[in-house]
C-alpha cells in the first residue's frame, strides 16, 4: 500500500519505531536492532505499508547522523589522547583491514571474474559499521572501556581507509574517466592541506566566533555556527576525496581543546540522535528479501563466511597486540558486521559497471543484515569474555583526565562559585564547572581550573558532563528558574545524585525544595544569621547559646526568622 504524504508517511516511521524500539529495549536487545527491524517493516520490500520508495535518497540524507557522531567522538578525543591510541590506530586497524580484506577477497575471487574486483569487495567488506558499533558502545556504556578503546582505534583506520578504496574503484572501471583523476601524490597532498585547514579552522575560527556569541546570549547563534563547522568540515573533507565522517572527527578533535566544548556536545546530540535513528531505519528498509530469495543459499554462504573471517582476524590481532581473550573475544564481536560505508563503495562500484546488479543486492543484504545480527553477537562475545576470564579493563576510563570519577559539578563561576571550587581543589576534591558567562569561563580557566561554558539547566548538558556518575551537584547560580530546571532534570534523570543549591530567599528554597533539591540555603537569610550571631558574640552572650539559637533556626526551616508578610512596605 502506497502512503504518499509527508505527514502519513511520518506517523508510519514513529509508530513502527516507538513499539519496535520498546519491544526490543524491553527484551534488553537494545534500540538499535529496533530500529532495523521497524525499517524493515515499513520498507518497500515489505508486504505490508510502506512509507517511501527512494531509500537510497533516505539512506544518503541520514548519513548526516554518521557525520555527526563522529564529530562528538571527536569532541571527547584530545590530540595527546589520538598520540597515545597511534599504535593500535595504525597497526592493529592497518593490519585488520589487509588481511581480513585479501581473505576475503580470495573467498571471492571464486566467484568474480578478476582478482581485483575480488580484491576491492574483500577490503569492502573488511570495513565494520562506524555508526553501528559506536552507537552500541554508548548505549551500554562501554566505549570507556578497553574493548572500546580498542574497537574505536579499528574504526577510526577503517573510516581512513575509506579514501583509498574509493580511489581504486574508478581505476577498475572501463567506462570510468580515467584522465580527470589526479595522481595520488597530489591527491594526498590535497587531503592533507584541508586537514591542516579544518585544524587551524577549528582550533582558532569557531571558537572566537563562538565566544562572541555566547557573550551576546544568542543561543541560535551558537547552535547554527556549531552545525554549520561541521558541515563545512564535512563538505570540505568530502570535496578533498575524502570521507564527511572523517572531517567531521576531525573538527571535533580540533574542539576538543574548546571551553566550549560541553555546550557544543549539548547542541549536536539530539539531531545526532534523530538522524542516527533514522540511519538504522533507512538500513533496515534497504533489505530486498525478494531478490536475495533467489540465490538464498549462496547469499547465506557469503554471509557466514565473511562474518567467521573477520571474527578469526580480529580475535587473533587484539591476542597478539597485548590484549586478553576477553577483550579479543569482544572485539572481534563487535566488529564483525559489514560497515555503511560499503554502502557507497558498492553503489560507486555499480554506478561505474565494476560489479554486477546481483552482486549489488548480495553486498547491501549481507552489510544491512550482518548488522541485524549484531546485536546478537554483542551478546555472544559477551559470553566468551565472561567464559574467558574476568576482564578488569571495562572501568578503565577512556580518558581520565577530562572525566574524572566521583566529580563535583558546579552551577555556576560567579564570586559563590569560584569560592566552592577553590575550596574543593584545596581538598583534593575533583570537579567541573559550568558558566553561561564567557568572561567568568575564561577566568575560571586562567585560574586553572575545568571551567567550561554551559548552560547547567540544559539536561543534554548534564548528559555531556556525565551527571549520571557525579558524587554531588552544587547549584550557585542565582538565576531561580535556570537553577529550578536544573534541580528537576536532575531529579528526574539522575535520582541518585544529590543537589545543593544556593536561594536567594526563603521562597526561592521552597521552589528548590519542591523541584527535588537535597538541600537549598538562602542566601540573604544566612547572611542575616551570621550578622545576628556576630552582634550576640559581640553583646557578650555566651558562644554555645549563640550556636544552639542559629542551629534551631536553621533545623525549623528559618521558620523563626521568616519575614512578615508586609515586611519591606513603606520603608518598613
Amino acid at each position: 500500500m502506497s502512503l504518499d504524504t509527508f505527514i502519513t508517511s511520518a506517523l508510519l516511521v514513529l509508530i513502527a519505531t516507538s513499539i519496535a524500539v520498546t519491544i526490543f529495549k524491553y527484551l534488553n536487545l537494545g534500540s538499535v536492532l529496533g530500529l532495523l527491524v521497524a525499517g524493515i517493516i515499513i520498507g518497500p520490500y515489505s508486504p505490508g505499508p510502506w512509507a517511501i520508495k527512494h531509500v537510497e535518497d533516505i539512506r544518503h540524507f541520514t548519513e548526516l547522523g554518521v557525520v555527526l557522531l563522529l564529530f562528538l567522538i571527536g569532541i571527547e578525543m584530545r590530540p595527546s589522547r589520538l598520540w597515545a591510541m597511534r599504535r593500535e590506530v595504525l597497526g592493529l586497524g592497518s593490519l585488520q583491514i589487509i588481511l581480513s580484506g585479501l581473505v576475503i577477497g580470495a573467498y571471492f575471487f571464486f566467484f568474480q571474474p578478476s582478482w581485483q574486483i575480488a580484491l576491492l569487495i574483500g577490503f569492502t567488506f573488511a570495513l565494520s559499521s562506524t555508526a553501528f558499533v559506536l552507537q552500541l558502545l554508548q548505549e551500554r556504556g562501554e566505549i570507556a572501556g578497553r574493548h572500546g578503546n580498542t574497537a574505536f582505534s579499528i574504526l577510526l583506520m577503517q573510516d581512513m581507509a575509506v579514501v583509498p578504496l574509493l580511489a581504486m574503484v574508478p581505476l577498475m572501471s572501463h567506462t570510468g574517466p580515467l584522465a580527470t583523476h589526479l595522481p595520488r601524490w597530489e591527491q594526498s597532498l590535497i587531503i592533507l592541506g584541508a586537514v591542516g585547514l579544518l585544524s587551524l579552522f577549528g582550533r582558532f575560527g569557531i571558537p572566537f566566533a563562538l565566544n562572541l556569541l555566547a557573550g551576546q546570549r544568542n543561543r541560535e547563534g551558537f547552535l547554527l555556527v556549531v552545525i554549520l563547522a561541521v558541515i563545512f568540515a564535512a563538505w570540505a573533507m568530502h570535496l578533498a576525496g575524502a570521507s564527511m565522517a572523517l572531517g567531521a572527527f576531525i573538527m571535533g578533535v580540533s574542539l576538543s581543546g574548546c571551553r566550549f566544548r560541553h555546550q557544543i556536545q549539548a547542541s549536536i546530540e539530539p539531531f545526532k540522535g534523530v538522524l542516527m535513528a533514522l540511519f538504522f531505519v533507512a538500513v533496515g528498509m534497504s533489505i530486498d528479501f525478494v531478490s536475495l530469495s533467489k540465490e538464498i543459499g549462496l547469499f547465506l554462504q557469503h554471509t557466514a563466511v565473511i562474518v567467521v573471517i573477520k571474527v578469526i582476524v580480529l580475535f587473533f590481532l587484539v591476542l597478539a597486540f597485548g590484549h586478553g581473550k576477553p577483550v579479543a573475544a569482544k572485539v572481534s564481536m563487535y566488529l564483525a558486521q559489514g560497515g555503511e560505508f560499503g554502502f557507497v563503495l558498492f553503489g560507486s562500484a555499480k554506478a561505474l559497471q565494476v560489479i554486477d546488479d546481483q552482486t549489488f543486492v548480495h553486498a547491501i543484504g549481507i552489510i544491512s543484515i550482518t548488522m541485524l545480527i549484531t546485536p546478537l553477537m554483542v551478546h555472544l562475545g559477551n559470553s566468551l569474555a565472561r567464559l574467558f576470564g574476568s576482564d578488569q579493563s571495562h572501568n578503565e576510563a577512556f580518558d581520565t583526565t577530562s572525566q574524572p570519577a566521583n566529580k563535583v559539578i558546579i552551577g555556576g563561576y560567579g564570586r559563590v562559585g569560584h569560592a566552592v571550587a577553590v575550596l574543593l581543589h584545596s581538598s583534593g576534591v575533583p570537579f567541573i564547572a559550568f558558566d553561561t558567562d564567557p568572561k567568568l569561563v575564561k577566568q575560571g580557566q586562567e585560574d586553572g581550573f575545568p571551567v567550561y561554558f554551559g548552560d547547567i539547566g540544559d539536561l543534554a548538558l548534564l548528559g555531556s558532563a556525565q551527571a549520571e556518575h557525579a558524587s554531588l551537584v552544587i547549584l550557585t547560580i542565582d538565576h531561580g528558574p535556570t537553577a529550578e530546571r536544573a534541580v528537576s532534570h536532575i531529579r528526574n534523570s539522575f535520582p541518585t545524585v544529590p543537589v545543593i543549591a544556593r536561594a536567594r530567599d526563603l521562597a526561592a528554597v521552597g521552589r528548590l525544595y519542591e523541584a527535588g533539591a537535597t538541600h537549598a540555603y538562602p542566601e540573604a537569610v544566612e547572611s542575616s544569621l551570621r550578622l545576628g550571631g556576630l552582634a550576640l558574640q559581640i553583646l557578650n552572650i555566651p558562644q554555645d547559646n549563640v550556636d544552639l539559637l542559629l542551629q534551631g533556626v536553621r533545623h525549623d526551616n528559618y521558620k523563626l526568622v521568616e519575614p512578615h508578610p508586609d515586611a519591606g512596605k513603606d520603608g518598613t
